[in-house]
């Protein structure tokens, strides 16, 4: 009798690696869901024609919700474009300084470019307060209304 009760049939409690990948599965469905708003415009047939800065400036000047997070959006690219240069150029030139290697120097400019973009996006995100944004939305939103507006045209 205590075994009929201890003994469960297969399929009624997942087993722990099922139920762990799971648990997982839903973590990076969250983290990646990105990937969803945005599919609708990679994986078109005829590609989304190019925009320029007075395009960003007309949607920006329309939309009173989603227009300032983009222009906010806009201005931290700055932050993060001047964080990469500087990072560039500082550690490359501290690794010639030290070492006369060009292939270093190479290296670590490539790597401080990449430090620098994301400390310049950090100093961004805590200067321009994009945490309180839903900058995804609003680049959605750009999207939406690009298309939309060149389709109609």
């Amino acid at each position: 009798m205590m075994a009929e009760t201890s003994s469960s049939p297969a399929g009624s409690s997942p087993s722990f690696f099922r139920g762990h990948w799971e648990g997982w599965k839903g973590y990076w469905g969250d983290k990646f869901a990105f990937l969803v708003d945005y599919s609708k415009f990679v994986k078109r047939e005829k590609p989304i024609p190019s925009w320029s800065d007075s395009d960003v400036e007309e949607f920006i000047a329309s939309e009173p919700v989603h227009g300032p997070t983009l222009k906010t959006a806009r201005e931290a690219v700055k932050f993060a474009a001047t964080g990469s240069i500087i990072g560039a150029i500082s550690t490359a030139g501290i690794a010639w300084k030290y070492s006369r290697s060009p292939h270093g120097a190479a290296l670590s400019f490539g790597a401080g470019a990449v430090f620098g973009w994301t400390f310049g996006q950090e100093i961004a995100n805590h200067w321009l307060q994009l945490y309180r944004l839903d900058t995804m939305a609003a680049q959605v939103k750009f999207l939406d209304w690009w298309v939309n507006k060149t389709e109609s045209q």
